[in-house]
């Protein structure tokens, strides 16, 4: 028997080597959405095929690992350049975390939620929720934030009158002058914007392009913002129909609220109450006719202390069919509903803890009372149920409720038992700063308000701006590394589920303007006045935002007026009017061009998202899958540069053509075609300065 020939064996393995394909970490590739999860929301007991991506012919194994079990995964096919593994699990109901493990060669690598890591980082591991489902409406919905007073007065009649109640100091303001800036602390002036006016601007609505309309609290409250919430039953009379008026306005110099009967009349008699969620369900029917959807405001942590359950004004204390609220009476049937700190204090009792000390902003105390745990219960299953049909909530302040953490998470789970049983196709989307991982596990919250992955990243990099204008960076300004290094780590805190319905918004009524933050100002109204709002402030930079918005994973949410170009500090500045008559055009256009791309190409909603080439003030991405890829990429500076953008890494051939559908700048904007040529995986983009472009292939 003769022996192997070793010289032979050795020329023939170094051989095989050479011809194996440089190893390509860029190619590997794994995400939660429907392209690479099937089902991508599964339930107990269903099959999941979980997919990981290579370059061809590049990987030796792939190794799907969750918790102590690590299995081989499939070769299942290979589509145009690259290599699919596939592994099938039956889901229980427990959450599964899971990661890959690639070998090539001699090479051993990592992939998660961040991509290629040489090291195990379980912390950003994939994850599947069996049971967890978000309205498919929701999924990249255009979105639509009303605060109600500052969008359009469509019945003078039901606006509050001057002198008409007693607030923080000062009286009921009614403003004549729709062009008026807000005052510094005008919680209690009234522009007369209210749900007639919304049902008058459908048509404008639907045309720009809106699927959801989102408004700020309409129920029954003596603030504009209405966050301090005094009767949660009812539509504001003010917003809705006054059908009962009468009673006087304060005299000069009283400020007893008992004494306000006009407001009294208008906030109390049910005639009035009743009629306006009659209004309110005529307005939910017809937004459901058009084929939009619309979100309510739910503010559960706190009430205000003009809530019939306290009634620290005495606005209900004489009237027919209340009873006596607990700042009224120790024997209260609501006593239960807040924290007294002073037993011996009644009647007219003001120990009570106030969320964040504030006393016009009552905390409700939740862990002594099953009858308040109960009734709000009763108002998360009524609001989206019939005949008011709404089809979710937007959740104020939402980690802040309760006096625990352990019994936050109880009432959110609670919660979204409620309301899922209620209307099943309801959102739950909570207002929140920070991680919010721990409240989206699939049995609390659908999703969140999205700062950390959407608006702190994109405002740092297109503006070097904090999201109030109260600092600038020049280090964040044009820094892709940072936004980059953000975003994929905040959005690792999220499902898939939950980042697709995310609120991607680029201004809202907490935060300066958007528009406002591009000009770069430190500072607030207080100090820097109200023309400074507007100066120097630069359109193509909002127009790069915009496209980022309208190209990026969640539901890209317009706050009213952002489109017409209305600038403001922090608020109230930001709740500036709605300018009918002097909209910039131009910029209103713009946001439809970009709401027609979003809602043309199915791969800007369930698309796969993938970085691309970036450098100082350069961004690139990707939006893919196989039918569809978009590549969008930013130029911030404001000369112009070439870009090599790697578009094979997104599904796009070797060998191919792409069409540009959008490309502004700071001369403009056009979606007037053109077709730009890939050689060799790469596309080459000259990019003006300030501009953006988004490129389209469709598989034939």
């Amino acid at each position: 028997m003769s022996l192997p020939n070793i010289e032979y064996q050795d020329k023939l393995r170094n051989y095989v080597l050479q011809m194996r394909p440089v190893f390509k970490p860029n190619a590997l590739f794994s995400d939660e959405t429907e392209n690479y999860v099937t089902p991508m929301e599964p339930d107990p007991g269903d099959t999941v095929t979980i997919r990981f991506r290579g370059w061809k012919d590049n990987i030796d194994a792939v190794y799907f690992i969750s918790g102590s079990m690590r299995l081989a995964m499939s070769y299942e096919k290979t589509e145009g350049n690259f290599d699919y593994f596939k592994i099938r699990l039956v889901m229980e109901k427990e959450t599964i975390h899971y990661f890959f493990e690639v070998h090539a060669g001699k090479i051993r690598c990592f992939y998660n939620k961040r991509g290629v890591s040489k090291d195990l980082q379980d912390y950003y591991a994939f994850t599947i929720a069996p049971g967890f489902h978000t309205p498919d409406w929701a999924k990249g919905a255009v979105m639509y934030q009303i605060y109600v007073d500052r969008f359009y007065n469509g019945d003078p009649t039901n606006d509050v009158e001057n002198r008409e109640y007693y607030y923080i100091g000062d009286y009921a303001q009614k403003v004549t002058d729709w062009k008026k800036n807000p005052a510094f602390m005008g919680v209690r002036e009234f522009y007369g914007g209210d749900l007639q006016g919304v049902m008058e601007k459908l048509d404008y609505l639907q045309d720009l392009g809106v699927d959801v309309i989102y408004f700020n609290p309409i129920f029954v409250s003596p603030s504009n913002h209405k966050y301090d919430i005094q009767d949660y039953d009812y539509v504001d009379p003010h917003y809705g129909k006054i059908v009962n008026d009468g009673g006087t306005i304060l005299g000069e110099g009283d400020i007893l609220n008992a004494h306000a009967s006009k407001y009294i009349q208008r906030v109390t008699d049910k005639a009035n109450l009743e009629s306006s969620n009659t209004y309110f369900v005529q307005l939910v029917e017809e937004i459901h006719r058009r084929g939009m959807k619309i979100i309510l405001d739910g503010v559960f942590n706190h009430c205000g202390s003009f809530n019939k359950w306290l009634d620290r004004e005495r606005i209900y204390e004489r009237q027919q069919g209340y009873e006596p609220g607990a700042y009224i009476s120790a024997d209260s049937p609501y006593r239960s509903f807040f924290k007294f700190n002073n037993e011996h204090d009644w009647p007219y009792n003001p120990f009570y803890d106030g969320w964040w000390g504030h006393d016009t902003l009552p905390k409700l105390y939740y862990e002594q009372s099953p009858k308040l745990y109960d009734y709000i219960m009763e108002i998360g299953r009524k609001w989206v149920s019939p005949p008011f049909n709404a089809d979710g909530w937007r959740l104020d302040v939402a980690a802040d409720l309760g006096f625990s953490n352990e019994y936050n998470h109880k009432f959110w789970k609670e919660f979204r038992k409620n309301v899922k049983e209620a209307n099943p196709n309801a959102i739950i989307l909570a207002e929140h700063y920070g991680d919010p991982g721990f409240w989206l596990r699939g049995d609390e919250w659908d999703t969140v308000m999205n700062y950390d992955a959407f608006m702190e990243p994109l405002t740092w990099f297109f503006t070097g701006m904090e999201k109030h204008s109260d600092e600038y960076r020049g280090d964040l300004l044009g820094n892709a590394e940072a936004f980059t290094g953000a975003m994929s780590h905040h959005m690792s805190n999220f499902l898939a589920p939950s980042l697709q319905t995310a609120m991607n918004e680029l201004s809202n009524h907490d935060h300066s303007r958007f528009l406002t933050r591009t000009n770069h100002k430190v500072g607030r109204v207080a100090n820097l006045g109200y023309e400074a709002a507007s100066e120097n402030v630069d359109v193509a930079v909002m127009r790069e935002a915009v496209v980022m918005q309208m190209t990026w994973p969640g539901a890209p949410t317009i706050y009213y007026g952002d489109e017409a170009g209305v600038c403001g500090f922090t608020d109230p500045d930001n709740r500036r009017t709605y300018p009918w008559g002097e909209e910039n055009q131009e910029l209103i256009a713009f946001h439809k061009d970009m709401i027609q791309i979003h809602k043309k190409y199915p791969v800007l909603i369930h698309g796969s998202l993938k970085f691309l080439e970036h450098g100082h003030n350069m961004i690139s991405y990707g939006r893919f899958s196989a039918e569809e890829q978009v590549v969008v990429a930013f130029n911030n500076d404001k000369e112009s540069h070439k870009i090599s953008i790697s578009v094979w890494q997104v599904n796009v051939p070797l060998h191919a053509e792409m069409e540009r559908v959008m490309l502004t700048d700071a001369e403009g904007y056009t979606t007037e075609s053109a077709i730009y040529p890939v050689e060799t995986g790469e596309v080459e983009i000259e990019l003006p300065g300030t501009s953006a472009i988004v490129l389209y292939r469709k598989t034939v």
